[in-house]
């Protein structure tokens, strides 16, 4: 499936969250710097569970921390939030190009987060060492994003190269 450019700030802004859960946000953002931007985050969450801004704030905030496990829980959460808000209540493993069309007539911007999220989540997985895990999924995007507007195929060939050297090195001490 080819992704067309779009207008980034459709991208998970469909849904914008009350002012208060948007104040949470703020102050999170103020606060990071001196390391007191989670529990504005974690309130946020629990005022806005369902949320993509929220899932993104803390996604960030994890990521930043080098929290990569938290990252990946919030990742797999947006996946599956995403994905209800265009249609889809499966689980990644089973999208198909046919769905993921469908999908895109419901809410294309909702159909881009939910690869952006799957593919957030493999390159944590990566990052935590769990090659083969984060392979699959990023497999799973390259598969549904055919003209690579995502970028994957470069990951992918990183980590490809990486599993190579690993595979290697166990012959070697084998």
């Amino acid at each position: 499936m080819d992704l067309h450019d779009f207008d980034v700030n459709d991208l998970y802004f469909e849904s914008p969250p009350e002012p208060r859960v948007l104040a949470l946000l703020e102050q999170a953002a103020e606060a990071y710097g001196d390391g007191e931007a989670e529990p504005y985050l974690q309130e946020a969450h629990a005022l806005a569970p369902d949320n993509l801004m929220v899932h993104v704030a803390l996604y960030r905030f994890y990521y930043y921390q080098h929290r990569y496990a938290d990252a990946l829980s919030v990742a797999e959460c947006a996946i599956a939030i995403s994905g209800r808000l265009f249609g889809y209540r499966g689980h990644w493993r089973q999208m198909t190009l046919e769905i993921l069309a469908h999908g895109m007539v419901q809410s294309f911007s909702m159909v881009r987060f939910y690869l952006l999220a799957l593919k957030g989540a493999g390159y944590l997985l990566l990052r935590m060492g769990e090659i083969e895990a984060g392979v699959e999924r990023l497999e799973k995007v390259q598969q549904l994003d055919t003209a690579d507007r995502l970028n994957v195929t470069m990951l992918l060939e990183v980590a490809y190269n990486h599993m190579g050297i690993y595979t290697l090195k166990q012959r070697m001490t084998a």
